[in-house]
């Protein structure tokens, strides 16, 4: 695998050590693997889903979890109870166990999961925080005159 000098870029770029480390977390992730095959969808400007083809598997033999910005799905196929070796003359259909990882950007959260007809359907929803959604400043305003203008709501208004 080829790696990827990012030396020139900090030169001019302050705080931008956290790129580094999620291109490294990218080259180690399975995600050459292919099985099993996924889709991932922009639903809406701020909303995305993930399809998973996980045929065979049930609801108890997934387990989805999100932990620091990294989400992971896994599949482990629960042994069978009916006792009785099944003798196959050609398996085609996969049903080993996976594990599949997508590093989610910042502010997304997972607000659902679905599983229909053999895929599993993770919806994602890109939400900012108040403070780092676009706000329009007026010219010659600062904070020492009379304050911020409030745009909604009065100043002082008692219940």
């Amino acid at each position: 695998m080829n790696t990827i000098d990012l030396s020139p870029l900090y030169r001019t770029m302050v705080g931008f050590d956290r790129l580094a480390n999620m291109m490294d977390t990218a080259s180690r992730l399975d995600g050459t693997q292919g099985y099993p095959p996924y889709n991932i969808e922009r639903v809406g400007e701020d909303q995305f889903a993930i399809e998973i083809a996980v045929a065979g598997f049930a609801e108890d033999d997934l387990d989805i979890e999100l932990k620091e910005a990294l989400l992971t799905v896994a599949g482990k196929k629960a042994p069978e109870d009916g006792g009785e070796e099944r003798e196959f003359l050609h398996r085609g259909i996969a049903q080993r166990g996976f594990i599949r990882r997508f590093q989610l950007a910042d502010h997304v959260i997972v607000t659902g999961a679905e599983l229909e007809n053999g895929l599993l359907r993770i919806e994602l929803k890109r939400e900012l925080p108040e403070a780092m959604k676009p706000r329009k400043i007026e010219i010659g305003q600062t904070s020492e005159q009379e304050g911020p203008k409030l745009i909604s709501g009065a100043k002082g208004s008692a219940a």
